[in-house]
């Protein structure tokens, strides 16, 4: 049991649905950022999804491009955002942890895929999503991961059709992200009467939670999400406020009343 699969479970016992926050690391810089990531279960999030800042994401759209762009200034890196995991351990030993970025700058490092998981564990990593890593490459790093004790977070989407779906879901564990638009972060509000029916399809033949994210920027609209999945993320209306240079207090705020309507 992973702390994402207790987090579940206990979740699960109370009758609740899972709220997952996505912030970037070192953005607006380090000690801001790690004072709003020691904040966040105090604000009624389940599960931390943490950004590693990139020069050049895909799945992003601009509110989370800038943050990544804010983050790389302030000295945002793999190494930075591990060390950030590592002084929230200080504090917090069970919060689930999702690192969430791109191959490259993993494939980069030196020493790759064997030094980053080595450091992630250490660090006290809990799962992974990496977007430009298809179900073809597993050998690259998921099968790796899993082996080390790390989920692997699996990402669908609306375009998912059946006969891609069980490649998709095999080796995903911990969860599955569904993707409730298409195109990038931010871009479209997510729709729970379209989300629902995909929902369904996934947990019958995945088996394991399923939590929706892209789209979702209000209370309600994270009610109405969670209402019908087994949780849901969001990502760049926190982002905003962080970008906005909003005070930590307003922005832990902002997310108490995200984490509510998903409870509810």
């Amino acid at each position: 049991m992973t702390r994402i699969d207790t987090c579940f479970a206990a979740l699960k016992e109370r009758g609740q649905k899972a709220f997952v926050a996505y912030m970037m690391a070192s953005d607006p810089d380090f000690d801001t950022s790690l004072e709003i990531m020691r904040g966040l279960p105090g604000a009624g999030v389940d599960i931390i999804e943490l950004g590693m800042p990139f020069t050049d994401p895909m799945a992003d759209g601009p509110t989370i491009q800038l943050a990544g762009q804010r983050a790389l200034e302030a000295g945002g890196s793999i190494t930075r955002t591990l060390e950030m995991v590592r002084a929230f351990r200080k504090e917090d030993a069970t919060t689930p942890i999702v690192l969430m970025g791109y191959y490259n700058p993993i494939y980069a490092r030196e020493g790759s895929v064997t030094r980053f998981l080595t450091e992630a564990v250490e660090a006290g990593v809990d799962g992974l999503i990496v977007v430009d890593l298809p179900p073809e490459e597993d050998d690259e790093l998921c099968i790796p991961a899993q082996k080390a004790g790390i989920n692997f977070i699996r990402l669908a989407t609306p375009t998912t059709d059946d006969r891609r779906l069980p490649a998709v879901l095999n080796n995903t564990s911990g969860f599955v992200y569904y993707v409730s638009v298409t195109g990038i972060t931010g871009a479209a509000a997510a729709n729970a009467d379209d989300v629902a029916p995909e929902v369904a399809r996934i947990r019958a033949s995945a088996h394991l939670p399923v939590v929706v994210g892209f789209g979702i920027s209000t209370p309600e609209a994270a009610r109405d999400v969670a209402a019908v999945a087994d949780g849901c993320v969001v990502g760049s209306a926190i982002v905003k406020k962080i970008g906005e240079g909003r005070p930590v207090p307003e922005i832990l705020d902002f997310v108490a009343s995200l984490a509510q309507g998903a409870h509810s």
